[in-house]
């Protein structure tokens, strides 16, 4: 394999349209949605969140301002509000990649609180740039990963997180011959290589035509159904906003509106495809 002298790309392919003969149902294929869960696996059991008084500081930037919140085990929130609202940052918090400045953030399994260390194990994320490796092939990136979190059979789970996301036929091709979508299916692919309690995604559908959207939002509906945790930033009104259990929106770092667990969603949803398009307007 070719692992020397590669570095993630920030780079966006542009989306075409996917091969539908590569393309099979978003995760039908495995029994709870994603590779590698079973039934009674870890992955059909989410974490569930808890947000205390966080806030993020950058230089004088406030990036959360007292953000207080918690997210129930299975429930599927998306995250909107225009950019520097301060989604991105929720989520790169919620992932371990950065530390409130102040607050706290804590993770449970059923009633069992999980540590800091532990939960990083169970939480799977899809930036917004793909972070995947240009000059290694589809097998090859996700092998690399599941070295990466400590899996058994690397090639096995690899072989198998190919199939439900269309792309066991492009197993061995470079990434760098792949559209912006069929990435954004490998890094959901990698996403979910360790049966995660917990996904994130940030505005992952961004660039997607409305083929790709439509698969992406039907894969996000079948992991919701096994019972995965997913806490997404969205933009707009897309095809990924049909499984959102809950609507959450950001303005200057604090929480302005939420649906509420069990409530209706697109109330919030509604409104802020209004002012997106309102801000597009006038720009």
């Amino acid at each position: 394999m070719r692992w020397s002298a590669v570095a993630p790309s920030n780079c966006f392919a542009i989306w075409s349209r996917a091969e539908p003969s590569r393309v099979s149902t978003p995760l039908a294929s495995l029994p709870n949605g994603g590779p590698g869960n079973s039934p009674g696996s870890d992955a059909a059991n989410g974490l569930r969140i808890q947000f205390s008084e966080v806030e993020k500081r950058y230089g004088m930037r406030l990036a959360l301002r007292g953000v207080t919140l918690t997210i129930a085990a299975g429930e599927c929130v998306a995250l909107v509000g225009h950019n520097g609202s301060g989604k991105t940052t929720l989520l790169k918090i919620a992932a371990q990649l950065t530390q409130p400045s102040r607050g706290k953030i804590a993770f449970f399994a059923g009633e069992n609180p999980v540590s800091l260390n532990t939960v990083k194990s169970r939480v799977g994320m899809v930036a917004h740039h793909t972070l995947l490796y240009e000059e290694l092939t589809a097998e090859e990136n996700l092998i690399f990963f599941a070295k990466l979190f400590g899996l058994e059979n690397p090639a096995g789970k690899s072989r198998q997180a190919l199939q439900p996301v269309g792309l066991s036929g492009r197993a061995t091709d470079l990434v760098r011959t792949f559209s912006r979508g069929m990435r954004q299916r490998l890094s959901i692919a990698r996403a979910l290589l360790a049966s995660p309690g917990l996904l994130l995604l940030d505005e992952a559908g961004t660039g997607l035509d409305p083929e790709g959207q439509q698969w992406l939002g039907e894969a996000i509906r079948r992991l919701r159904d096994s019972g995965c945790t997913i806490l997404m930033s969205t933009h707009g009104r897309n095809e990924t906003q049909g499984a959102v259990t809950r609507a959450i929106r950001l303005d200057g770092g604090k929480i302005t509106q939420d649906s509420g667990a069990g409530g209706n969603p697109n109330e919030v949803l509604v409104m802020a495809a209004v002012r997106d398009s309102g801000e597009e307007g006038a720009s």
